[in-house]
């Protein structure tokens, strides 16, 4: 039987990848904080004088702090400071480009929005680019000021090559060989960090969301573009030239659907946001077809509307259910809008992949946690996820007061 994932376990933190023990006490602390130094050394199986030089070195760059002591009866010998993420100082800034807008937001050390702000998306690449250059330095005065910004994340769907920088192919953007990171690298003094984005919220939701605590996750991401991503021993797999995790193209029996690519009933064609709208429109649900409208509809609760969804969700799920019967994770996250504005459509979701999974009664399946604001989550992640996982490498730049 298939279930919501449980919450973590207080204290439980990812095992160290990348980043040493200061990596490790830095996500100890996210994961089950505010924890004392004798509680860190228990959650990362490191020394009292590694616990005491890292957690000196994160407190110095801005990262932890300490807080007054909890409250009861005096005790002896040093007091027993606890230590929290520090989200007073530093922001991480990110661009998600989507199909209809592109969005910019702020995010502090705990993942939780701080700005937001969305323009729509217009013309080529070229076009894109340039509009994001033009409206960062802006965004980041008006927002971000008296900040220092950790770095900078660029996220958008389809194959995107993570280590080269670039948007290699998004069919529903007809972009190709895209040099993304090479185009904004001169608009912040900061790292920037492209990714796709089901890779961009399985990093999130492995830090901040469903699979906090977790090591195997599996992230289903149903929109314009259908992808995949997948986290095991907590990290993100690549694959080679970043392409794990396109499934956009698998058949969905008796779709008719055109795609692209030349075929006909593959995923991204049937269930994509653009479809969704068009087929409302047909039927006189929408004046336009705006996805917008049709989102809009479900979330005051519309019949129709969330019969829409309901189809949608029905032809996602043996996608799903084969996710995880294959994948065998410990939280396969689910994040499409219908979910986020009309919670009712969730059992339906969980009993559409029970019929078509094998998964014994400990698989966990769940809608994402993020909601509306899951676009803006993705953007930033990628840089929190660097800051995790290597806070001694931290470079930042002060944000225009």
């Amino acid at each position: 039987m298939l279930s919501l994932v449980a919450p973590p376990s207080p204290g439980r933190a990812r095992p160290p990848a990348e980043g040493g023990g200061a990596g490790a006490v830095l996500r100890a602390v996210l994961a089950g904080g505010p924890l004392t130094r004798t509680a860190l050394g228990r959650a990362t199986a490191l020394s009292p004088a590694a616990v005491s030089r890292h957690t000196a070195d994160l407190a110095g760059l801005g990262l932890l702090r300490e807080l007054p002591p909890a409250d009861g009866p005096p005790r002896a010998g040093r007091p027993r400071l606890p230590l929290d993420i520090d989200t007073r100082h530093h922001l991480a800034c990110g661009v998600h480009i989507g199909v209809p807008w592109i969005t910019f937001a702020l995010l502090d050390l705990r993942g939780r929005v701080v700005a937001h702000e969305r323009l729509p998306r217009r013309g080529d690449a070229d076009a894109v680019l340039a509009a994001i250059r033009a409206h960062l330095p802006g965004f980041l005065a008006r927002r971000a000021a008296g900040h220092s910004l950790l770095g900078l994340g660029v996220v958008t769907g389809g194959w995107v090559d993570s280590e080269r920088g670039s948007v290699v192919e998004h069919g529903p953007l007809g972009w190709r060989d895209v040099p993304v990171r090479e185009v904004l690298v001169g608009a912040t003094r900061l790292p920037v960090h492209v990714d796709g984005h089901a890779r961009a919220l399985a990093r999130a939701e492995l830090l901040f969301g469903a699979g906090s605590g977790a090591t195997e996750l599996v992230q289903l991401f149903i929109g314009n573009v259908v992808d995949a991503a997948i986290a095991t021993g907590g990290t993100v797999l690549h694959g080679r030239r970043s392409r794990a995790g396109d499934i956009g193209h698998l058949p969905v029996p008796g779709s008719t659907e055109p795609c692209p690519c030349g075929r006909t009933g593959c995923l991204q064609a049937t269930v994509s946001e653009h479809t969704l709208a068009r087929r409302a429109h047909a039927q006189g649900l929408i004046p336009a077809p705006d996805f917008d409208l049709l989102l809009a509809l479900a979330g005051a609760g519309d019949r129709t509307a969330l019969r829409l969804f309901e189809e949608r969700l029905r032809l996602a799920a043996p996608t799903a259910a084969l996710l995880l019967d294959m994948l065998n994770p410990e939280v396969l996250v689910v994040s499409e809008a219908g979910l986020m504005v009309a919670p009712s459509l969730r059992p339906y979701l969980y009993e559409q992949i029970r019929r078509h999974s094998h998964a014994g009664p400990e698989q966990s399946v769940t809608a994402t946690g993020f909601g509306v604001e899951v676009l803006a989550v993705a953007a930033c992640a990628p840089v929190l996820d660097s800051v995790y996982q290597r806070p001694m490498e931290l470079r930042t730049a002060r944000a225009v007061r």
